[in-house]
């Protein structure tokens, strides 16, 4: 049973669709069942919203109508595939939030700069860290490591930790997965000393 809002609704908007290219073509339900093998009375309930729409019964009328099935169940455009970049400030970071939705897993890029002493908090969470460019000082309980482009750190929050640019004068950016208590990645990396 469906019961996502924005999935029923679609499928509300169904039969309506169906009724109105039908009466477009100037066809009657009888035409449109000797075209598509479909009973008049199925073809009736489907546009009068009785009869859930399949897919077995809406390629046929797709098909007899030459119109595509997305235009049947107004499916929506897939739009500009780009992702909205609006970097924000925070503690002294570069953060750009590359996911928006609430909740579970979330995805940043983030530009650090070296940050002096390390001052190591802890939270509710589990964090997955890919350095792209420059090296990472990741302070993580009694661990002190530098990670450097393409290495990656995973740890639970609750951990102290603190993360800066391991070199005076110069950021890294690192790609940072974020998620509730739990959500553990499956990419780890060895600590290596620190330079």
């Amino acid at each position: 049973m469906v019961d996502d809002p924005a999935i029923v609704g679609t499928l509300a908007g169904v039969g309506p669709r169906l009724a109105r290219l039908r009466a477009e073509r100037e066809l009657t339900l009888a035409q449109l069942s000797e075209v598509t093998g479909i009973s008049v009375s199925t073809l009736s309930r489907l546009e009068s919203g009785g009869r859930r729409p399949t897919l077995e019964l809406l390629l046929p009328i797709a098909a007899a109508h030459q119109v595509p099935l997305d235009e049947l169940v107004a499916a929506p455009p897939v739009g500009d595939p780009r992702v909205r970049l609006r970097p924000r400030s925070s503690h002294g970071m570069t953060v750009v939030p590359l996911t928006e939705r609430p909740g579970g897993l979330q995805a940043f890029k983030m530009l650090i700069p070296h940050r002096g002493e390390p001052d190591p908090r802890s939270h509710e969470g589990y964090e997955w860290l890919y350095v792209l460019d420059g090296r990472l000082r990741l302070v993580l309980g009694e661990h002190d490591v530098v990670l450097g482009a393409g290495e990656a750190a995973e740890f639970d929050t609750h951990v102290p930790h603190w993360f800066g640019a391991a070199d005076p004068g110069r950021s890294v950016e690192v790609l940072s997965l974020f998620g509730p208590q739990g959500e553990r990645m499956h990419t780890r990396a060895a600590p290596r000393d620190r330079r």
